[in-house]
């Protein structure tokens, strides 16, 4: 975190990660198309079959052409890459990717995808799934989840409680 310095009232405090965002988020747009929200979200987008395999590349807007329709806006065509032979599963999911992009941005942002074969580093290790919870830890977990109606709701929830609840590592503190 850091204080934002003062306007004439209270010095407030500020992510570090929206500082970041703020500056990186403009240099992305132009050269790319994307945002860092795109990005950070894009493991919940991608959903599990393609989070691992699949990276967005960029977005590439159609020129404005004052002569058209006068619409103004058209979606783009984002660019994904993909390792190997899961292209070809992703080719058969993307209007369902197309939607789900669509639904993260609020409007119509995707019209088409492209998909580029290459390897895609993963530059955050993805840590293992923390193991189911045991004994009381299980008991206290599921007491707190009663009540959650929503299925999918209830799943997130687990998966948060089950991380939170987890006993450290040995060496961490």
């Amino acid at each position: 975190m850091c204080v934002a310095p003062f306007k004439g009232r209270r010095p407030s405090v500020v992510q570090i990660s929206e500082v970041a965002n703020g500056i990186i988020d403009p240099v992305l747009a132009r050269r790319a198309g994307i945002s860092t929200a795109l990005l950070g979200s894009w493991d919940e987008i991608a959903g599990e079959d393609f989070a691992d395999c699949t990276r967005p590349e960029k977005i590439a807007w159609p020129q404005r052409d004052d002569a058209s329709d006068g619409s103004g806006y058209q979606p783009g065509v984002l660019t994904i890459a993909c390792e190997g032979a899961r292209a070809l599963f992703l080719t058969h999911a993307q209007g369902e990717l197309i939607a789900r992009i669509n639904g993260f941005f609020g409007y119509p942002a995707v019209r088409q995808i492209r998909i580029v074969q290459k390897p895609v580093s993963q530059a955050i290790l993805r840590k293992k799934k923390p193991q189911p919870l045991k004994g009381d830890a299980a008991k206290r977990l599921h007491d707190m989840m009663e009540g959650i109606e929503s299925e999918q709701l209830r799943k997130a929830v687990e998966r948060l409680g089950t991380a939170v609840l987890q006993k450290p590592a040995r060496g961490r503190s």
